[in-house]
């Protein structure tokens, strides 16, 4: 049984860095398609939703069950808070408008459509960056203090259950262990019951490392 007393917000960093690395290489991966290719543009248009739907739940978690119990009682942080909601209003929006251009891209493959979907994407990456960047540096030590272990624990089961395809979710747990220092890996594999971890060391890594190289083109 865990006796800390303070979240360990490094979760938040980990699973940041996967949006980070995903929003930076889509851009030139979609841009890389040939004209017409639909089958390799389906099978980006199919990452590119599921890595803005995580986001989305990511987001929605924190919308939900982190800035109304800050704004209560980190009563001197009030402008920050309400600065991260103001940048998931604008990242929103972004991702909002890559879901539109995304299925009409993935239907013809054009070169014009791409174009405007890689930019679409890497306008969504700089405010990322941006807002994860202010959101680790400023707003995880203000977490650390006014959110109880059990509250930071309810953000990550939120997201982790926004995900109902279980191949995915596996491979959404490769995607965060990629970028993972060894120790990180062992406190996130750590958390996760015992036939989860089997199934990562039996079949995740490999089904991951397949992944990669699919969406990555190897």
């Amino acid at each position: 049984m865990s006796t800390d007393t303070k979240p360990d917000t490094q979760t938040m960093v980990v699973v940041h860095r996967v949006f980070r690395r995903e929003f930076d290489l889509l851009p030139d991966l979609i841009d890389g398609v040939r004209a017409g290719d639909t089958e390799r543009a389906a099978v980006l248009a199919e990452h590119l939703t599921d890595v803005v739907a995580a986001l989305h739940h990511h987001h929605q978690a924190e919308d939900d069950l982190v800035w109304p119990l800050l704004l209560e009682r980190a009563t001197l942080h009030v402008d920050l808070v309400h600065r991260m909601e103001a940048q998931h209003t604008a990242l929103g929006a972004a991702l909002d408008r890559i879901e539109k251009l995304t299925p009409q891209w993935r239907r013809g493959a054009s070169l014009v459509e791409g174009r405007e979907l890689a930019a679409a994407v890497r306008e969504a990456s700089a405010i990322l960056r941006e807002h994860m960047g202010e959101e680790e540096t400023e707003i995880l030590p203000v977490i650390t203090e006014h959110l109880s272990v059990e509250e930071w624990a309810e953000v990550g089961e939120r997201a982790g259950k926004s995900i109902q395809d279980k191949r995915k979710r596996l491979l959404f747990l490769g995607a965060i262990l990629e970028d993972a220092s060894p120790q990180e890996q062992r406190d996130f594999l750590g958390e996760l019951p015992p036939p989860v971890r089997l199934l990562w060391r039996i079949a995740g890594r490999r089904a991951y490392g397949g992944y990669t190289r699919l969406i990555r083109n190897y």
